[in-house]
């Protein structure tokens, strides 16, 4: 009977090989499951950002209403200082059509002032 000897070479081969396999397995599989992790990871990215976006346009959107009533509130506070003081007053005259002489009797000011008010009036109207 014959004895199956094996040298070290030829088991320094089938180990090669074998790792040579498992490798290419390894590979394989990690280039495999690489592709549909990664697009987990994306998909889960992209709806956190999609959260994210929202909530920042709800955000906005609250702000502008905001903005909108602080500027209505902030008209309304003008106007009425505006014609609160007797300049106001003159100015919302001139800004009507009213003659000097009337704004300045009216407003109970100096018809100096009157002139500078429909003067300004008249050059803001024509601009």
């Amino acid at each position: 009977m014959e004895s199956f000897v094996i040298t070290w070479r030829e088991l320094l081969v089938v180990i090669v090989l074998v790792l040579a396999v498992y490798i290419a397995e390894l590979l394989l599989v990690i280039r495999s499951s690489k592709g549909s992790g990664l697009s987990v990871w994306r998909r889960g990215a992209v709806a956190t950002q999609l959260r994210t976006l929202q909530a920042l346009e709800t955000e906005v959107a609250q702000l502008r209403e905001q903005v909108a009533k602080l500027q209505s509130e902030l008209e309304q506070v003008r106007a009425g200082q505006a014609i609160a003081t007797p300049y106001g007053q003159a100015i919302n005259m001139a800004q009507h059509g009213l003659d000097v002489d009337e704004v300045a009797a009216r407003c109970g000011i100096s018809r100096g002032e009157a002139e500078l008010i429909v003067a300004l009036h008249r050059a803001n109207s024509s601009a």
